[in-house]
């Protein structure tokens, strides 16, 4: 099992934000990623820095740590402006980029350009053609094609990305169109439990959830010939029932529960002061250096 981290583009690079990315590394994180939003719920009247260049600065702070979006939707982005900003990224960092990807959901960023809120269908069609176009884009020179939601002419990518034949992709994804196009193009699935359960549920119906999960992301695989067992599974905490970030044991026993289901990576939050997020940093630190190695006892 691996273990990451997402830090939230809420702190000014030269006031803590920088050291954020620093001691990730230097803590042994697998991974850290970044929401990519405009604005993000609560945090939606303080600051909040775009995704790509704050990812773009990660890489020249750090040498070893994985990074990544969690996760990049079609919200207010094209595949083509896209696939270019990706590719300038994987070069900067050496090759050390995952595109976290997902349908997006229905808050600030799905209006903010103007336009209307996209039905269920829409969403989940505009998904995969969009995904289908950007993998296109990232592993050939040149690409032209018309699609229903997203166009390119001539677009070119040259010369790819550093990673061959191009930088992962970690798709989020529980429906069955979804797991589809995870088991299709994906290098990892994401999953965030069932939201369903946050509120209400129990920490076993959870468990249950993403069992179910897992279940049907398998026959996805199995529909194409695809062995699932080669597809990471990112589990997204925060968002399911109980407080597995309570005390180290919550978290050691949480992690192993999930790996015992078949996940293969587990997300936490760096910590952020007097929101959702908040957290002794202590534990967090403590969480980083030892979680992983209690799970082996």
């Amino acid at each position: 099992m691996r273990l990451s981290t997402v830090i939230l583009p809420v702190r000014r690079w030269h006031e803590g934000g920088r050291d954020e990315w620093s001691r990730a590394e230097e803590l042994g994180f697998h991974a850290a990623y970044t929401y990519d939003h405009l604005s993000w719920r609560t945090f939606r009247d303080g600051p909040w820095f775009g995704a790509i260049p704050t990812l773009t600065a990660a890489a020249g702070a750090t040498t070893r740590l994985r990074l990544g979006t969690l996760v990049t939707s079609p919200n207010f982005r094209h595949p083509v402006t896209l696939a270019k900003e990706l590719i300038s990224l994987d070069d900067i960092s050496d090759g050390r980029v995952t595109l976290g990807i997902g349908a997006g959901g229905t808050g600030f960023d799905a209006v903010v350009l103007g336009q209307e809120p996209w039905s269920p269908r829409e969403r989940a069609d505009r998904f995969a053609e969009f995904v289908t176009l950007l993998d296109r884009l990232l592993t050939q020179d040149a690409v032209t094609a018309e699609g229903t939601y997203y166009s390119a002419v001539e677009a070119r990518d040259i010369p790819g990305c550093a990673q061959r034949p191009r930088l992962p992709f970690a798709v989020a994804a529980t429906g069955p169109r979804g797991l589809r196009l995870a088991a299709a193009l994906g290098q990892a699935w994401v999953t965030t439990g069932d939201p369903k359960l946050f509120e209400s549920g129990t920490a076993e119906e959870s468990l249950e959830a993403v069992r179910g999960q897992i279940g049907r992301l398998g026959q996805a695989c199995a529909e194409i010939g695809r062995d699932a067992a080669g597809l990471e599974k990112i589990l997204l905490s925060g968002f399911t029932p109980g407080r597995p970030l309570d005390s180290f044991d919550a978290f050691v026993d949480f992690a192993g529960r999930h790996f015992e289901l078949g996940i293969t990576e587990i997300v936490v939050h760096a910590p952020i002061p007097d929101s959702d997020f908040a957290m002794d940093p202590a534990l967090f630190e403590r969480i980083a250096t030892e979680g992983l190695a209690q799970l082996s006892r």
